[in-house]
């Protein structure tokens, strides 16, 4: 897809299941905010593959009852999740019978974060508009229940695999977003799943770093010259998306490097970067992670203010 043609930013998001090639389909979830991610399936000869579960049991059994048809006839044998964080993994136990494979720096990153820390920070009892910034971001899900996520496979830099005969290959872009993330290519059906490297109409969220790994990422997606771009969070998203998240990130670098020269503190400096266009994507406050990170980068003796404050931060800045 080129830019006359160009779907980024159209309208056509909705919820659910859509074929975007040849026995391959989007599960997408407007409005792509916190928590809202989007998953895949690709049908092969009598087996599938899942790219991807959902945040909670609730959401991932509705993705799975819209699947059903497909799913009965060619039954997931294979689940690839894309990174560590819940809203690409807290639904596998409901896969059953299926060779889970995720990188090894995601396998590991998955013990760290259980699902109860997010039952937990749940209930803790912050000021009044951090509880209300939390209960809005992660409120509408369900985290009692879940079990961490069973991996059966793992790797680093790349593999290649074939679920129901198809050719798949994997490739680790991490550290980035997370700290493994991957890009699952399906080359002769020109589609790729690329997790939360891409976040489409919402703003990235820079949790591991470092940033030049996510812009390689951005570079890695735009060489393989996809036909159908699946973005984890947003619509369906081709070369102009990319190019856009990529931007985003390099704004982000110039403009917290700026100001970590002036002596500016990550904080004053994530309130004080004019935004402009990109407050029109959602979560744009997610600048306080952002900066932070890239704090970190440029400075290792940099202090964050950890997970709470960030938080605490970004509710600041957007209820404040």
């Amino acid at each position: 897809m080129g830019t006359e043609t160009s779907i980024y930013g159209s309208s056509s998001y909705n919820k659910g299941l859509h074929e975007v090639a040849e026995g391959i389909f989007a599960y997408l979830q407007p409005d792509g905010g916190w928590g809202w991610s989007n998953a895949g399936l690709a049908v092969g000869e009598k087996s599938s593959m899942l790219v991807d579960t959902l945040f909670d049991l609730n959401l991932t059994r509705e993705m799975l009852d819209e699947m059903a048809a497909i799913i009965d006839a060619s039954p997931i044998g294979t689940l690839v999740n894309t990174h560590a964080n819940g809203d690409h993994c807290y639904g596998n136990q409901l896969i059953t019978g299926a060779e889970v494979i995720t990188s090894a720096a995601s396998a590991a990153e998955m013990e760290a974060l259980p699902p109860a820390a997010l039952a937990a920070l749940l209930e803790m009892d912050f000021d009044s508009t951090t509880n209300q910034y939390l209960q809005d971001a992660f409120g509408p899900f369900t985290f009692t229940g879940i079990e961490p996520p069973r991996i059966d496979r793992t790797f680093t830099g790349s593999l290649a695999i074939s679920p129901g005969g198809k050719a798949v290959e994997l490739i680790e872009v991490g550290p980035a977003h997370t700290a493994g993330d991957l890009l699952v290519h399906l080359p002769n059906d020109k589609v790729i799943f690329t997790g939360d490297i891409l976040f489409i109409n919402g703003t990235p969220l820079i949790w591991d770093g470092p940033v030049r790994n996510w812009i390689s990422a951005c570079d890695r997606i735009l060489e393989l010259d996809c036909s159908v771009i699946v973005p984890g969070h947003g619509p369906l998203t081709d070369a102009e998306g990319v190019r856009a998240v990529r931007e985003y990130l390099q704004f982000v670098v110039r403009e917290a490097t700026m100001r970590h020269q002036a002596g500016m503190s990550a904080a004053d400096a994530a309130r004080d970067i004019e935004l402009g266009a990109y407050t029109e994507w959602s979560d744009w406050e997610r600048i306080a992670i952002n900066v932070d990170t890239v704090y970190g980068e440029l400075d290792p003796s940099h202090e964050s203010p950890g997970i709470i404050g960030l938080f605490a931060q970004m509710a600041s800045i957007k209820l404040g």
